[in-house]
């Protein structure tokens, strides 16, 4: 999927310690149109970096040297609080659900979190680095079920159908994606949408997000 033909091209850092894997994102973005404006593999001075690149997109491998076991997730972090405006990906080898949870505290949106396996679509992956640009949330299905797995219910009001679409919505699926997957209308989709903001009290609001909320009281309630 290419960038947009009206705006400056989407650009985008890499932090990944595998040569090949970084090489072969650099070339990805490439073709779909986006500018890589820094390749790394460590996350020194990840702040400086990604301001001096003004980067759109920030897609950070977990692990990461000299430690190789979170430093990835606290560079994310690191980046939002200095950086509220670059969307973060992040890219792991396993579901944890920590570390998941960690990048999704605060609902602004603007963030993923993807399995490397399960990587299976050029297409999809650069869509999902757009989709974060936007201020989208995009979960692979994995993180979301072990996430879900991990806690209590904390939904019991709703019900199938809008436990479906809410599912569906953690996982960064538009209206019209959800609507073919369930098989049933755009419309239907909105009127289930409007169903769990109102049993979670997310009321309209010009500052709030109420998509990335509902999301997150779906995969966090205590």
């Amino acid at each position: 999927m290419a960038a947009s033909q009206d705006s400056a091209p989407l650009r985008v850092v890499v932090f990944e310690d595998s040569v090949l894997l970084r090489e072969g994102l650099v070339r990805l973005f490439d073709e779909a149109g986006y500018t890589t404006a820094g390749a790394w593999g460590d996350v020194d001075d990840v702040v400086a970096r990604v301001r001096a690149a003004r980067a759109d997109v920030a897609i950070l491998d977990v692990r990461l040297p000299p430690g190789l076991r979170d430093e990835g997730i606290r560079a994310a972090l690191a980046l939002r609080a200095a950086l509220p405006g670059v969307g973060l990906l992040v890219l792991s080898q396993y579901v944890e659900g920590v570390y998941a949870r960690e990048l999704l505290a605060g609902g602004e949106g603007g963030v993923g979190y993807l399995l490397k396996d399960r990587v299976t679509s050029l297409d999809e992956f650069t869509d999902a680095v757009r989709r974060v640009r936007e201020r989208g949330t995009v979960l692979d299905p994995l993180v979301v079920q072990g996430l879900l797995s991990a806690r209590p219910d904390p939904l019991a009001t709703l019900t199938p159908r809008e436990r479906d679409v809410l599912t569906l919505m953690a996982e960064g699926r538009s209206n019209a994606s959800i609507a073919e997957r369930l098989f049933i209308g755009v419309g239907a989709v909105e009127k289930n949408i409007s169903a769990i903001f109102a049993k979670l009290g997310l009321e309209e609001s010009g500052t709030e997000h109420r998509r990335v909320l509902a999301v997150l009281a779906f995969l966090q309630h205590p």
